[in-house]
């Protein structure tokens, strides 16, 4: 028997458990449970199903109708930064082309930083982000562009995640920009001994204005050599190879997937490879938005993610991004929801996160709504209102 204490979250209105195999769940791949109940025990799921049904517990915690979901898995983030782009995004929105360069404003915000200034920045977002229902989240370095500072980046961010990134290969670092050559060895050698115990993933931006193909193989590949699982920044702006080399390099994830040939949706169909869509990249730079029901259609595992950082993507809300993909990219509200829990969980190859089931970590919102749907139908609407994250408690916004 376990020593923990229990708790029953009852009176469940609509429960997404995304186990659509479960007890007592409706069609389709949410796992819908009516009038449900969660037995949490410890830091788990010891039990979901109909409330009338529920075992006893040592507390009980009464929902009120109230719909709930899996905490939402923010796959794809760029937390560790310092000072903003403001100006950038203001002339942006005035009629200036988003082109990648804008990084390097906040390479130089961030080398100036110092290690307290960076994990304030963090614990702050990260906390912004509890509070709209994310209970995981993955984070990059790539603001540093040296080996101090991007080895810096990434034990700040182990601190506060297992799902740490090292993205070396952001750009090329200003202080290589006459050898792009010598920053890719650097990346794969001094920086990569350098980063990699602090990391579980390498990460590269394949697009014009940062490293081709050839340089992304060869930066992926000795990742993987090292013991780093391959991510990939893929066809964003511009067609390209990133795609096809993440579906090559069995990576778990081909991120933003904007702009893919007939070619690019097969190859992601028939891989392991998630198509990790970012809309609100899309939406602060008023570009094309990525086609989820072309992938969808296709049978490509997709997920959601916010990609939050100062530049291109400014916001740490899966809600408002669910509500993009329904409203923009040709998603339904059930799809979205999906793939902005069990989806990024795909994308992390987890198997203990984005769901509701026995086993699983007890990661659960609570919805000011009757349905997750809510979430797409009331956008800009803070209907978080409780979030348990491993079990834990805490209140989303305030009321």
């Amino acid at each position: 028997m376990s020593s923990s204490t229990t708790t029953l979250v009852t009176n469940i209105g609509s429960l997404v458990t995304n186990d659509p195999q479960a007890e007592n769940t409706g069609a389709g791949p949410l796992g819908l449970i009516q009038d449900a109940a969660v037995l949490i025990d410890g830091d788990r799921v010891a039990w979901t199903g109909r409330a009338a049904d529920a075992p006893p517990a040592d507390t009980a915690y009464d929902a009120k109708g109230r719909a709930a979901i899996p905490g939402f898995v923010d796959s794809h983030s760029h937390l560790v930064f310092a000072g903003d782009r403001t100006q950038e995004f203001n002339a942006r929105m005035s009629g200036r082309a988003y082109s990648a360069g804008g990084i390097r404003t906040t390479v130089a915000a961030t080398r100036a930083a110092s290690d307290e200034e960076l994990e304030a920045n963090v614990t702050h977002y990260l906390r912004e982000a509890l509070r709209q229902g994310t209970t995981t989240f993955e984070t990059k370095s790539g603001y540093g562009l040296t080996t101090h500072d991007e080895a810096r980046a990434l034990r700040i961010a182990s601190r506060h995640t297992d799902e740490v990134t090292y993205l070396g290969a952001h750009i090329v670092s200003p202080d290589y920009a006459d050898d792009p050559a010598a920053y890719v060895a650097l990346v794969t050698g001094e920086m990569l001994d350098a980063c990699a115990p602090h990391a579980r993933w390498i990460d590269v931006f394949c697009e014009k204005g940062a490293f081709d193909g050839d340089q992304a193989r060869a930066i992926l590949t000795a990742g993987k050599a090292r013991g780093l699982h391959p991510r990939i920044h893929a066809n964003q702006l511009s067609h390209g190879p990133g795609v096809q080399l993440a579906a090559e390099l069995d990576a778990a994830s081909a991120d933003h997937c904007t702009h893919l040939t007939d070619a690019d949706v097969d190859a992601l169909a028939n891989s392991r490879t998630v198509a990790t869509l970012l809309p609100g990249a899309e939406f602060s730079t008023r570009a094309a938005w990525p086609d989820a029901r072309r992938l969808l259609d296709a049978g490509a595992t997709v997920a959601l993610s916010t990609d939050c950082n100062p530049g291109s993507s400014f916001t740490s809300s899966m809600p408002f991004c669910v509500a993009l993909a329904v409203r923009d990219m040709g998603m339904t509200p059930d799809e979205a929801i999906w793939s902005a829990t069990a989806g990024g969980a795909a994308a992390l190859r987890r198997t203990d996160i984005g769901r509701v089931t026995p086993g699983a970590r007890a990661d659960l919102v609570l919805l000011d709504a009757p349905s997750h749907v809510h979430l797409a139908y009331r956008p800009g609407v803070p209907l978080v209102s409780e979030v348990w994250r491993g079990g834990v408690r805490t209140t989303g916004h305030a009321g």
